[in-house]
């Protein structure tokens, strides 16, 4: 562990912290980018593997946060890289929130609500765009993971046993 990679850190998180529009899966797209592709900090397939464990770990979803903070400097980077996730946008989030009561009934409250829900769904789309190409989709995968989005969305499908079939097809190397 070395200094100049929890001020790295501390650095990327923090300021991802306040660009997390719509919570920590909107910038994973960023974050793949910045730790696989600029500080080399994992492999893409690392990467993959991380956001799967970090999403199907019970807790909250910014756990890839911690987990990379301890791939690149152990359990000291993971709480730096944790806190500096979670810290600037606590103050941020609070100002916000008073704002938002306060103008609740106007015109470009209302406006910007709606520009923020379309801004975060496509930072998420991103997100998801970049850890598929990261886990090594085949276009079989691809297919696969159009019809269970289409069965989510049109029917009140439980998603575990689709989740448990399409991780059986994953293992049998059939998607």
């Amino acid at each position: 562990m070395k200094l100049a990679d929890l001020v790295a850190l501390a650095s990327f998180f923090s300021t991802l912290s306040v660009l997390s529009i719509g919570g920590s899966n909107s910038v994973v797209s960023e974050l793949a980018r910045h730790a696989v592709r600029e500080q080399h900090w994992m492999t893409s397939s690392a990467f993959a593997d991380v956001f799967a464990i970090s999403q199907a770990a019970p807790g909250p979803s910014n756990l890839i946060v911690a987990m990379i903070g301890y791939k690149v400097a152990g359990m000291v980077g993971a709480v730096v890289a944790q806190a500096a996730m979670m810290v600037p946008a606590g103050p941020l989030m609070i100002l916000v929130v008073r704002i938002w009561k306060r103008t609740s009934a106007s015109g470009w409250h209302v406006a910007l609500e709606h520009a923020l829900g379309s801004i975060a769904v496509g930072l998420i789309l991103a997100s998801g765009r970049i850890v598929a190409e990261n886990s090594g989709f085949s276009y079989r995968g691809y297919a696969a993971a159009s019809l269970c989005t289409l069965l989510f969305r049109r029917t009140k499908v439980s998603p575990l046993p689709v989740l448990a079939g399409a991780g059986l097809l994953g293992w049998a190397g059939m998607i």
